[in-house]
């Protein structure tokens, strides 16, 4: 009987996908386990594996089709087997349920590594023990070269080769180094057929994509097709990310009637604080604390005092919700676009579990191995340009956020202290808010706590 392939749902919020491309045809034999498309969501790309094998009979989504959750968009089944045209999962009766095979090829034993000698805590031991990761080649970020456990996952992460598992195991198997097999995969991804190839002494032609994601201009001999008396013109097709961030973008700015508060911050204080504490938190984590991660703890404890900065309102705008609690977002801006990783229940964390949380999902997000649901469940938004010498901006209000805040660059400036004029470090913060939630005075308030948190510092460690 054929299978049904569905739009996935990953993650609470999701209620929708965009088919970026199919990596396989109508008519293409599919194996369990293979990959069939790439989707995009919440502005995260993710590619869908076939459940079943068999021959792919009917698409029913085209790429830059937005196809809701758990809808039908694509069947798997016999060769001339019949198949609903219909994309409604309720009209179609599932009447098998097909389970998935598991490869009991037993695994050779892998070789155990001594690391005693080298300066590395017991996770990061374990970890490499477990993952067969040679402590000698991992840098270690911790006191005096001390190795961490994140040291050795960053050196996995940036020593991965995109492998199938199936394919993976194989190799491992048959004591096959997968870095020197050329995926014919989807990205160069290598597949079971890769290896197998290998094997048998045959070689295989990676295949050319099928279209590019941005479109190069083509010079001809007599014209450009899209020059103007000026000079060229390129034309860009938005990606899926940017097409999502263009989408929320626009519902934000023309539904939520806004209004901005700027204070200008002393941090002579906070920079004073972060010196003092920078080493200790950096032995014992193996992060190094930045500003932002002190503004970002001043501003969990000064959300916690004016919930009505940290809510959101109902689609029927009936209802407010009041979050006695804080799921920070911070903007992460990327070449492909901008990113909002969440770190959950940040107002129960101290400054070196925010240190270590906010580099974690930071890292997460710029390596694109984000999920939906760490971009989802956010109360307060935190957008910095301050690394690019920004002085101010207005950011834009991460929905269904009540506010966000934006962080600009720490500058040296004449201030008046006791009748005399002296140089400080003033940091301009922008306060972006939804008025339909909270009133101007309300924000107000909530700048001038923030303002006497950070000129405070010490306040936020008792």
């Amino acid at each position: 009987m054929a299978i049904e392939v569905i739009m996935p749902k990953a993650g609470s919020e999701m209620e929708e996908g965009e088919i970026v491309q199919w990596f396989k045809q109508e008519g293409d034999e599919v194996k369990e386990g293979e990959v069939l498309l790439e989707i995009v969501t919440d502005k995260v790309n993710m590619e869908v594996e076939a459940e079943a094998s068999g021959t792919l009979l009917k698409i029913l989504a085209n790429p830059g089709d937005v196809v809701p959750v758990v809808q039908t968009i694509a069947w798997i089944g016999e060769p001339g087997e019949e198949v609903s045209s219909s994309t409604d999962t309720k009209s179609v009766e599932i009447e098998t349920v097909v389970e998935k095979k598991v490869d009991r090829t037993p695994v050779k034993e892998v070789e155990k590594i001594d690391y005693s000698g080298l300066r590395a805590t017991p996770a990061a031991r374990a970890f490499a023990r477990e993952k067969n990761i040679d402590l000698s080649k991992v840098v270690g970020t911790g006191a005096k070269g001390r190795i961490h456990k994140d040291d050795v996952i960053n050196y996995k992460l940036n020593d991965k080769v995109k492998i199938s598992p199936l394919a993976e195991r194989i190799a491992q198997v048959e004591g096959i180094n997968v870095k020197s097999i050329v995926g014919t995969g989807p990205n160069g991804k290598i597949m079971k057929e890769d290896v197998l190839a290998v094997l048998s002494g045959t070689t295989k032609e990676a295949p050319k994509p099928k279209e590019e994601i941005v479109s190069k201009v083509e010079k001809k001999e007599d014209k450009l097709p899209n020059e103007n008396q000026w000079g060229v013109v390129e034309t860009i097709p938005m990606s899926p990310m940017r097409k999502v961030i263009s989408k929320r973008m626009s519902e934000s700015y023309f539904s939520a009637p806004t209004f901005v508060v700027n204070v200008e911050v002393d941090m002579t204080e906070l920079l004073a604080l972060r010196k003092k504490v920078l080493d200790t938190i950096m032995a014992e984590t193996g992060k190094k604390a930045t500003v932002t991660d002190f503004v970002s703890l001043a501003v969990i404890k000064s959300l916690m005092k004016h919930p009505y900065v940290n809510a959101s309102l109902s689609k029927d705008e009936k209802e407010m919700y009041l979050h006695h609690y804080v799921n920070l977002s911070i903007a992460v801006g990327m070449d492909s676009g901008l990113v909002v990783p969440v770190i959950k229940g940040a107002d129960k964390m101290s400054l070196k579990e925010l240190v270590v949380a906010s580099k974690e999902i930071t890292t997460k997000a710029l390596e694109g191995k984000l999920r939906p649901d760490e971009m989802a469940d956010s109360t307060f938004t935190i957008s910095n340009l301050g690394m690019y010498g920004v002085h101010s901006f207005v950011p834009i209000i991460n929905q269904p956020n009540t506010a966000i805040l934006g962080v600009s660059a720490t500058q040296e400036k004449p201030v008046v202290r006791d009748g005399e004029i002296v140089v400080r470090p003033i940091m301009m913060l922008t306060l972006t808010a939804d008025h339909r939630v909270v009133d101007g005075l309300e924000g107000a308030k909530f700048m001038k706590t923030l303002k006497e948190a950070i000129e405070n510092p010490i306040s936020l460690l008792i």
